[in-house]
């Protein structure tokens, strides 16, 4: 392949303009332009990570189509499926073109509705038009285990352009940066290594960069990752003691247990982040210890919960405070699309204090799935205290449910399991849920509220506009919402 013509699979602009913006990747922006990023792949992975159940176009309106690759993507732990991802980014507008290529269909679906992203079929090709980035599902049949993916991104200002030559599309392999500059940037190719991140650096990862390793952020502070590319197979990215930490923008896939892990830091930023993952303890953004965390725009399809946010446990030790999840879609395959407060510290002459989770806010979010086999741990929004952890000041604000397989709307409950806890929580106080409409999609069982005893209690819970199949939840009623008399202090508006 040429320079020229790797560098054109980089974006559909004339050929003129992509000559004369070779130095900054990409033709300067102008008002309402739409622009579109294609981003070549490295050719060892051309069969070994294909997935031919469709064949997906991306074009700007009225330009020439360009093929994406279509990645295999594993899905649901149950029974571990092969579903399909693409991924590129753009300004303005831009038509999808899906051409399904294994047997008929009778109607193709795009998830989540609330984006309001509607299919056309002609032919047998689906055609959609997306006039901002969003991250979709587009489902034929109600196959929800052999869907495509789509992710999508704005184009990057700030990404670093990426060299006149480019033979590692040929060769597959990425240089190595130096990860002792302030600056470190992933070109295009595949890397593998030991990937520490120092303090005050900027990592940038190129959208035809894939990721072998997970990057290493221990003890440090000010680190910002700025990502287009993929994360294949990695572990998980761990984010431990470190402060003022953003990460934007990277895609993992197929990952052998988490998507990311931040443990005992505050002021993290985690944004942009799309995962699809079906490994076992495949929790997708874990938080443990964390204080001052932001979750937005990200789209987290996993087996084991989707957020979760966590005191205590093996040799981490403090309190979670002011988290803010939004604008994101969650995807349970397995088990809980929110969980709070299970891991804990029971006190002890060693550690005599218990710990808090408190001031915990979740809006404008869309749960794809909830599927949870154990009827102790059901819940697609799930608080449940443990270890005397108090939960206190929680707020579920614009959440749509579209399906469970099985499991419950909501769980509130003091928890005392024999395989994670020492003891029962200390309680869960001031719970507000707020706009949560769930279509009844799916065989849910009743939501609960529950404390354990005198002592250990829920209190003050406000349940408002929340509704389940049309219906109103306006009082415990069987089949719909169980409350046992452990708590204190419930009100419907």
């Amino acid at each position: 392949m040429s320079t020229l013509r790797a560098f054109a699979r980089l974006c559909t602009v004339p050929l003129a303009v992509l000559c004369a913006g070779l130095l900054s990747g990409i033709a300067p922006a102008h008002a309402g332009e739409n622009r579109l990023q294609v981003h070549p792949f490295p050719n060892p992975i051309r069969y070994s990570h294909h997935n031919d159940d469709y064949t997906v176009r991306v074009r700007v309106p009225g330009g020439a189509w360009q093929d994406l690759y279509e990645y295999n993507v594993k899905v649901d732990l149950d029974k571990p499926q092969d579903a399909s991802m693409v991924y590129f980014n753009f300004d303005g507008a831009v038509e999808v073109a899906v051409q399904k290529n294994n047997g008929m269909f009778s109607k193709v679906t795009i998830r989540p509705d609330a984006k309001g992203v509607k299919p056309l079929v002609r032919d047998g090709i689906v055609y959609f038009t997306l006039r901002r980035p969003d991250n979709l599902s587009v489902e034929f049949d109600d196959d929800h285990l052999h869907n495509l993916h789509v992710f999508t991104h704005a184009i990057r200002a700030d990404m670093p352009a990426v060299p006149a030559d480019l033979s590692s599309y040929d060769v597959g392999t990425g240089t190595t940066p130096d990860m002792t500059q302030p600056t470190v940037f992933f070109g295009p190719g595949i890397h593998s290594g030991d990937f520490r991140v120092r303090s005050h650096t900027t990592v940038y990862i190129h959208g035809a960069a894939i990721m072998k390793n997970p990057l290493v952020i221990d003890g440090v502070e000010d680190v910002k990752v700025i990502s287009d590319g993929l994360f294949d197979g990695a572990d998980m990215m761990t984010v431990r003691n470190s402060r003022h930490v953003e990460i934007d923008g990277p895609i993992f896939i197929n990952q052998p247990h988490g998507t990311m892990r931040c443990i005992t830091s505050q002021d993290l930023v985690e944004k942009n982040i799309r995962t699809i993952g079906a490994g076992q303890w495949s929790d997708g953004l874990g938080h443990f210890a964390c204080e001052r965390v932001t979750i937005a725009d990200s789209f987290v399809r996993t087996s084991d919960d989707c957020v979760t946010f966590y005191n205590h446990r093996w040799d981490i030790w403090g309190n979670t405070r002011d988290v803010q999840v939004k604008d994101s879609t969650l995807w349970a395959d397995i088990a809980h699309a929110v969980m709070i407060g299970i891991h804990g510290n029971t006190p002890t002459p060693a550690h005599p204090q218990s710990e808090v989770l408190e001031r915990l806010r979740f809006s404008n979010i869309d749960i794809l799935e909830h599927d949870e086999d154990e009827p102790e741990y059901e819940g697609a929004l799930g608080i449940m205290a443990g270890d005397d952890n108090l939960v206190r000041d929680v707020v579920f604000d614009d959440i749509r449910v579209d399906r469970i397989e099985e499991g419950k709307l909501f769980n509130l409950k003091i928890a005392y399991t024999a395989k994670y806890n020492t003891s029962p929580g200390r309680g869960i106080e001031n719970v507000t849920l707020r706009n949560i409409h769930y279509t009844g999609r799916g065989s849910p069982s009743a939501a609960r509220i529950a404390g354990r005893d005198g002592a250990r209690m829920v209190r003050n819970v406000t349940i408002e506009n929340v509704t389940v199949g049309g219906k109103r939840l306006t009082a415990p009623e069987a089949g719909l919402l169980e409350v046992n008399e452990f708590v204190d202090g419930l009100h419907f508006r």
